[in-house]
């Protein structure tokens, strides 16, 4: 059993990842660090998500609560393929919790961005080992994509909200750029159409 900083990306993907964890015999303590995370009130909807999660699970959560726009700007290469560009923000996320687990004695690290289907597992793995190495503290690289469908549904029950991107800008616009959402089809009033009161 070992002492593990858990990086928690959201709410519900932590659910299960983190009773996992625990039903081995790990002291789990969630960090939230996801500079990544726009618009400023997609980021504020994810922490608060966390913190409604907090108070119904055992788990202790320390969170960087600063918006990381700067950060993230600086550390990803924007102008980069989408390969390239979630590398880096892999990066960003799992170096702070890898230092952030050094400097507090854990013994071990771990990411639920490792729940999800929409991420590159290998690379998550490599730079998750990456950064173990130069922080001089384990990663523990768990497949917990086959808990995820379970943590999402436990997560609707408790009404946590559920975000349907991974955090980011280009996310979001990969998300949505072929649906209708929010776009305007109709011409409107005819200028001698009467107003309606």
């Amino acid at each position: 059993a070992m002492r593990v900083l858990l990086h928690v990306c959201c709410a519900a993907c932590a659910i299960e990842p983190a009773e996992e964890l625990a039903r081995n015999g790990h002291r789990v303590h969630g960090f939230f660090s996801n500079p990544n995370i726009h618009p400023f009130i997609e980021f504020r909807r994810r922490l608060k998500a966390l913190k409604v999660l907090q108070e119904r699970l055992p788990l202790p959560v320390t969170y960087q609560e600063d918006y990381g726009l700067p950060d993230w700007l600086a550390a990803v290469r924007w102008a980069a393929p989408a390969a390239e560009r979630c590398a880096d923000c892999y990066r960003l996320r799992l170096a702070r919790t890898a230092e952030t687990a050094a400097r507090g004695g854990y013994e071990a690290f771990a990411t639920t961005l490792l729940s999800s289907t929409h991420q590159d597992h290998s690379v998550i793995r490599a730079i998750g080992e990456e950064c173990a190495r130069t922080h001089g503290v384990a990663f523990l690289a768990q497949d917990w994509r086959p808990l995820a469908e379970r943590g999402h549904e436990r997560a609707r029950r408790m009404r946590l909200y559920l975000q349907n991107y991974c955090g980011c800008v280009f996310s979001e616009w990969e998300r949505f750029r072929d649906t209708a959402l929010h776009v305007y089809r109709g011409q409107g009033p005819a200028a001698d159409t009467p107003e309606v009161s």
